[in-house]
């Protein structure tokens, strides 16, 4: 396919992505739309809410011409593509939607609350032709691309274990997260993080899952919990997540001869300066013991993250994985830990089908 036949509400070979935003969410408003207006590759073209309103306030704080309901942003045939930022709950409408009128899909993480919910969206973005991706712009950041390094350059040895933690404190009464009827909870909230990075630390999917979680009574949401992932050839993952405890977003992964750390693994202000932790030696004697730390310069990894999804849809460069596969994998990791929960019980990802 050519640029023109991918990009359709383009004239000009090299021309931005013009993007809608689909959601006034607190992400949309400090982190992607201005990722999306400091992009070579993408500009934005509209604003859409639930009420006009809003999508005016919005607009008139990022110097938006154009801005509308959901709806307007779905029909509007000049835009190539859409920023899902809406409750988890509501994605599979609004992409679906979108990808009826072929539009390219960027989708807040969670993707969705079930698997089936996620094969519906990708199968309907295969038949018009459109592309989407789950935002885990976490991924994008150089402190991965270094623990990769570290991991092929044989540093820890063998891969055997990853330890993962995220959460935060309480939010406020009556945030989104805490609704279960539009996919709240925080094992699609913060979870899906840790859970993720297992899945890029190890390059391959769990085998399966046993996971727990504990819900609010007064609202009925998960707001903690942890799991144990399998993984082949002897490889284990466990996380834990947390909606009102200290604020944790770390992983460590563990080999046979050192281990490697983030202390900020998931989410970064665009001016934080993190770093790489290794412990190895290639003895048994623990005196041997080397510690090395990298430091890493500020990044925005939103940034990264658009630039990256515009220009695999442009054909300008591949990405670094397939989207959909992607999208689809997580969300069948997701699905096991969410039938774990509910029947107290493992499960091997072969059920999710």
């Amino acid at each position: 396919r050519n640029y023109f036949v991918l990009v359709k509400g383009n004239s000009e070979l090299n021309s931005k992505l013009r993007f809608g935003i689909i959601g006034c969410s607190g992400i949309a408003k400090k982190s992607t739309i201005p990722a999306i207006q400091n992009s070579e590759f993408a500009e934005l073209a509209m604003i859409g809410s639930r009420s006009e309103s809003k999508a005016e306030k919005f607009a008139n704080e990022f110097h938006c011409e154009q801005f509308g309901t959901y709806d307007d942003v779905i029909s509007n045939d000049s835009l190539d593509a859409v920023y899902i930022s809406t409750p988890v709950g509501t994605h599979e409408e609004w992409a679906i939607k979108a990808a009826n009128t072929g539009k390219h899909i960027l989708c807040e993480k969670s993707s969705t609350t079930s698997f089936e919910s996620a094969k519906k969206m990708i199968s309907t973005c295969n038949d018009n032709n459109v592309r989407i991706m789950e935002g885990f712009m976490f991924k994008f950041h150089p402190q991965h691309q270094k623990v990769r390094e570290l991991i092929d350059n044989n540093s820890i040895g063998e891969l055997f274990s990853f330890n993962g933690s995220f959460g935060f404190p309480t939010f406020p009464d009556g945030d989104i997260r805490y609704n279960s009827k539009i996919g709240g909870g925080f094992l699609n909230d913060a979870a899906c993080y840790p859970i993720c990075a297992s899945r890029m630390i190890f390059e391959q999917e769990p085998i399966g899952v046993s996971c727990t979680t504990f819900k609010d009574p007064k609202t009925g949401v998960d707001i903690k919990g942890a799991s144990h992932m399998t993984y082949d050839n002897e490889k284990i993952a466990s996380m834990t997540y947390s909606n009102g405890n200290f604020y944790q977003a770390k992983y460590h992964v563990w080999g046979t001869k050192g281990t490697i750390s983030l202390k900020r693994a998931y989410s970064l202000p665009a001016d934080f300066k993190t770093s790489v932790d290794i412990q190895y030696n290639d003895t048994t004697d623990w005196a041997s013991t080397e510690n090395e730390t990298f430091e890493i310069n500020p990044a925005n990894h939103f940034s990264i993250m658009i630039n990256a999804f515009c220009q695999e849809i442009t054909g300008d460069k591949k990405s670094s994985f397939n989207f959909e596969e992607d999208l689809k994998n997580q969300a069948r990791v997701m699905e096991a830990h969410r039938v774990s929960s509910e029947e107290k019980r493992f499960v091997s990802l072969d059920e999710i089908s």
